[in-house]
């Protein structure tokens, strides 16, 4: 049970602040649903911790951060609710759904987008976290032109490793594939790529150990590796060290009611943003497990919203009966 008191109720909730979210919040603003929109623990999401955005459309380079501002302001002025909550637990089996914020708020809504993302998967190294940004990146799409001419250090040993390696050939000297183990578990065909690539080295049976670099101005000059079998360590220079072992699609509120694949993103039908139950719509990297792009996640966040005005029209009388009655 909700207690009233605390309860917002809307026809559209979006869950998540990234080009997705706000997307939807702009085009759901649009078609006069006054969405709400719950912006969680890191508003804004993967896009606040890049620099330079240099595949927006229209903007030859935009900092991360400032792109994000822009997209709330836009959203915000176009007439969603924006609140600083974070979602805990998210009751899809009845309509109108249910979600409880960490602030004591309930929202109930008609209609749900998810648009809560992924993450990279990271080493969990100190020395990681401190060059985040300098040096260390886990989107080779997003940061790989800024090494022209360089080397380039690759940890990982899955298709994402070896398609990171692979496109990093376009602007790198030469790019080192490190894996800690002897054979890699990447599609074969990917792996024959990567074979022949005459600008690519692979250093079996290492794991990273440290990453090294200057502090005034912050930037990477090598990573440190170990021998998983002989503990033995060797300092491979780079400018850039690309973290390539998967993304984990933020699906916790989610994992037990909606139907996901691939490892944990949520299945959408195809061609739609709709879930495995009705009303519940999902957009951006949450749903992407293949190109994981700020643009193609605003595409989705407008395909959601979409998706959901035209549930909400089909379903205008059943609700208005139902919110009569409460």
């Amino acid at each position: 049970m909700t207690d009233a008191a605390n309860t917002r109720h809307t026809r559209l909730l979006i869950i998540g602040s990234g080009p997705a979210g706000y997307t939807a919040g702009v085009y759901g603003s649009r078609a006069m649903l006054n969405p709400i929109l719950v912006q969680g623990i890191q508003p804004g999401g993967q896009l606040t911790i890049t620099t330079d955005v240099e595949n927006w459309p229209g903007d030859n380079s935009v900092m991360g951060p400032d792109l994000m501002v822009r997209m709330e302001e836009h959203a915000r002025e176009m007439g969603t609710e924006i609140i600083s909550d974070h979602i805990n637990s998210l009751d899809l089996s009845t309509r109108p759904f249910t979600a409880y914020g960490d602030t004591g708020t309930n929202y109930t809504a008609d209609a749900v987008i998810l648009a809560t993302g992924a993450q990279a998967k990271w080493l969990g190294l100190p020395s990681e976290e401190h060059f985040k940004g300098f040096g260390v990146s886990a989107c080779a799409t997003c940061d790989g032109f800024f090494y022209r001419g360089k080397e380039i250090v690759v940890v990982g040993g899955g298709n994402t490793a070896v398609e990171e390696a692979l496109f990093l050939t376009n602007f790198a000297s030469k790019v080192t594939l490190v894996h800690r183990r002897d054979s890699l578990r990447a599609e074969k065909i990917m792996q024959d790529r990567l074979f022949k690539n005459p600008k690519v080295e692979i250093i079996w049976d290492h794991e990273v150990d440290e990453v090294l670099g200057a502090h005034e101005p912050r930037g990477v000059e090598a990573v440190r590796l170990k021998n998983v079998k002989t503990g033995e360590t060797q300092d491979v220079p780079c400018a850039g060290f690309f973290v390539a072992i998967g993304h984990a699609p933020a699906t916790e509120l989610v994992k037990d009611s909606l139907e996901l694949h691939n490892g944990g993103y949520v299945k959408v039908e195809a061609g739609t943003t709709r879930t495995s139950i009705p009303g519940v719509f999902a957009a951006g990297d949450l749903t992407d497990h293949v190109y994981r792009q700020a643009v193609t996640s605003a595409g989705m966040g407008c395909m959601a919203a979409l998706d959901a005005e035209k549930f909400l029209a089909e379903h205008e009388e059943e609700d208005e009966t139902a919110h009569a009655a409460e």
